[in-house]
């Protein structure tokens, strides 16, 4: 997975390719706040019924 800090610098493109490839993501379930990278991952896996791996491809790969 990206690292932390390149994720948040890009965190607006990345959301809107999360939302763009999963319609049923909202702008609360993409909420990436200071120190709570592991709440917005167990928000996605819930959501989307993905592993926590999954979700880190996912993102890795957008």
């Amino acid at each position: 997975m990206k690292n932390i800090t390149e994720l948040k610098g890009n965190w607006n493109e990345t959301k809107g390719k999360l939302k763009q490839q999963f319609a049923i993501l909202t702008d609360k379930d993409l909420l990436l706040a200071d120190g709570k990278m592991d709440e917005l991952i167990g928000r996605l896996q819930t959501k989307l019924g993905k592993t926590k791996q999954e979700i880190h491809k996912i993102i890795a790969g957008l």
